[in-house]
């Protein structure tokens, strides 16, 4: 019996050597993270304060991209909207260089015509209105054929300032 003693006794040596082994390092490795602690302490209290700061700015954040988000929304609408009349004004525009450049061909066609009266001329420049209608002759309506173009140029002065 005495060497099953033996061979029992020698196996659990051989098992409390590694578990001494074993127990010393954990014991240096706590002994180094008691000597850490208070600076593991701190990282720890660090990492907390920057956790709360992060919490607290989320609303902060939130609050600031909502009103962002308000103002820009108003700033896109107000720029739809200026896109929408500027489209109306371009339109109109296009509309009115037709009507100028139809002016401008007939005054070219009544200057390429046989030569008429300067009452005949200007009574047709005055009937054939930049706008379409008829208006009544003035002073300051009597053209001659050289100016036709400048009574055109007219018809779009006044035209540009109606629409202002």
């Amino acid at each position: 019996m005495d060497s099953i003693e033996l061979i029992i006794n020698l196996a659990i040596i051989g098992l409390l050597i590694p578990t001494i082994i074993y127990a010393y390092r954990l014991n240096k490795n706590l002994t180094i993270l008691r000597q850490n602690q208070s600076s593991l302490a701190k990282l720890v209290e660090a990492l907390n304060d920057a956790t709360h700061k992060a919490e607290n700015s989320i609303p902060k954040l939130k609050s600031v991209t909502e009103h962002s988000s308000e103002d820009l929304k108003e700033v896109v609408d107000s720029a739809k909207t200026i896109k929408d009349d500027l489209l109306f004004i371009n339109e109109r525009a296009d509309n009115l260089a037709d009507r100028l450049e139809n002016v401008i061909r007939d005054g070219r066609n009544i200057k390429e015509t046989a030569p008429r009266t300067h009452d005949s001329i200007s009574e047709t420049l005055s009937k054939k209105s930049f706008f379409g209608r008829e208006h009544k002759k003035s002073n300051s309506d009597s053209v001659d054929i050289s100016d036709s173009r400048s009574e055109a140029e007219m018809e779009l002065l006044k035209a540009l300032r109606a629409i202002k």
